[in-house]
């Protein structure tokens, strides 16, 4: 039961977001953050793009721009080489 709360209290942020058009909401950048962090990335800034946020992020050295759809699941990572 806590999981769907947590999840949900995750998600409608998100939407919220998605659908307002504006810039991203602190307590979307905060989960956002999170979520990345603890996967190893230092976030730099969180935005909107083309209906998706976009994190720009480093990890070991290199750049990333990680793309997110509206229920925070990460769907695409592009990498400096």
């Amino acid at each position: 039961m806590k999981r769907i709360a947590i999840a949900l209290a995750m998600i409608l942020p998100a939407t919220a977001a998605l659908a307002s058009g504006g810039a991203v909401s602190e307590d979307v950048q905060a989960q956002i953050r999170t979520l990345l962090t603890d996967q190893g990335y230092e976030v730099r800034s969180v935005q909107m793009e083309d209906g998706m946020y976009e994190a720009y992020a480093m990890r070991d050295g290199l750049r990333y721009e990680i793309y997110l759809d509206d229920t925070l699941t990460i769907v695409d990572v592009n990498g400096d080489d």
